[in-house]
């Protein structure tokens, strides 16, 4: 018994002497994180753009000044960018959709050309979630394309299949102003509604 009780203090202090050769927690658990990070196919899914960042002289091969490029996805660890195709409300009559569709196929347009001309070595546009994986498998960026409202669409169901096949794999009806498919929330702060839901 007298030996066990000696054994004691000496083994206690054996183990608080290795408690401090630990890692600092902060960087245990940072570096944790890092491993994690590398290990899955992180995704961001809303990346505004503007098209005037989609040419041969200012591209996202560049580092520009917007949040998201090559160049900060590679530094980052983003693998998976959704660009969108974005057009603010405006009013719903023939001259408004087609104004609006414009900017939507500009959109669309750029996006296309980064992944097909301008940077196919890095960055493929995938269409499901098989092709994302390929690409991102083999080694570049994946951008995929949502659309954030319907308005460009006009009043044409067909283009719901145009979008689609132009890569676009999620719509919002309507943003900030009711489109012709369906009321915004802008209706909760000013109780003007067109439709009481969907048109």
């Amino acid at each position: 018994m007298m030996r066990i009780l000696w054994l004691f203090p000496v083994l206690m202090a054996l183990v608080s002497c290795q408690e401090g050769k630990k890692e600092n927690p902060e960087k245990s658990l940072e570096a944790r994180a890092m491993a994690l990070h590398e290990k899955v196919m992180t995704v961001d899914t809303h990346v505004d753009i503007n098209v005037k960042n989609f040419t041969d002289s200012s591209n996202y091969t560049q580092r520009l000044n917007t949040q998201v490029n090559l160049p900060k996805m590679e530094e980052g660890g983003l693998d998976v960018a959704w660009f969108i195709v974005y057009t603010g409300q405006d009013s719903l009559t023939p001259a408004g959709y087609e104004k609006a569709s414009a900017n939507a196929m500009a959109k669309f347009e750029a996006i296309h050309r980064l992944c097909e001309e301008i940077a196919p070595d890095r960055i493929g546009l995938a269409r499901t979630a098989a092709e994302a994986r390929e690409i991102y498998n083999s080694g570049r960026k994946v951008a995929m394309i949502g659309v954030e409202n319907a308005y460009p669409m006009g009043k044409d169901l067909y283009n719901f299949e145009k979008y689609h096949a132009l890569g676009a794999r999620y719509v919002s009806l309507a943003h900030n102003g009711h489109s012709q498919f369906s009321d915004s929330n802008t209706g909760e702060a000013d109780s003007v509604w067109l439709y009481n839901g969907l048109s």
